[in-house]
């Protein structure tokens, strides 16, 4: 694994620690008032997205050095009644690393690390497909993975978003049931967007 892409995996495992708040999203009762839209700021406000009303912010645990996620910094998003989580997380790149916008040999290596890394970690994970991307409005490179699996005890559709700039990436990661394809793929849409 080239040294750029450590930070990567890092967040990736920070992103899975996370999901085992999916069962007990699961079981929560739908809320009575939902949560307002939301605005996402990441990587310096290059990569911002709305979340749509109904999700709540959770803070996750701040990184730590023996498990290379030191200074990262993350919030799980979820929404009881879609039963839809968004993780957001940040890091700052190892050895001083410091990427374009749309750094094209950095993303395509850390991608390709990050789906192995990812299809380890899921047993039953299956990839869907692949994409890199460009947002519109300000040029900044995003690398788009789909996968399919078994997670927070039912099937799931995940797609995970990685960008990078200046001294600093970012992992989204996208959870829906397998059942909300439509929704799902208007949401990471709607993200990829920066919208």
């Amino acid at each position: 694994m080239s040294s750029l892409s450590k930070p990567a995996t890092a967040l990736l495992l920070m992103a899975f620690a996370s999901l085992v708040a999916l069962p007990a999203l699961a079981a929560q009762p739908k809320a009575v008032a939902q949560a307002p839209a939301q605005k996402v700021s990441m990587l310096g406000g290059k990569f911002s997205f709305t979340l749509p009303n109904g999700f709540t912010a959770t803070p996750l645990s701040a990184g730590e050095v023996d498990q290379g996620t030191a200074g990262a910094s993350g919030t799980m998003y979820s929404n009881a009644t879609t039963r839809t989580v968004v993780i957001a997380a940040e890091n700052t790149l190892v050895g001083g690393a410091n990427v374009k916008d749309n750094d094209a040999a950095f993303l395509d290596a850390t991608f390709a690390d990050f789906a192995v890394q990812k299809t380890k970690a899921l047993p039953d994970a299956k990839i869907l497909g692949e994409q890199s991307l460009t947002q519109k409005a300000t040029g900044l490179g995003l690398r788009r993975l789909d996968t399919k699996a078994t997670q927070g005890g039912g099937p799931t559709l995940d797609t995970t978003l990685i960008a990078a700039s200046g001294t600093r990436m970012a992992v989204v990661q996208i959870i829906s049931r397998a059942s909300d394809q439509v929704g799902h793929e208007a949401l990471v849409k709607q993200i990829a967007s920066g919208k």
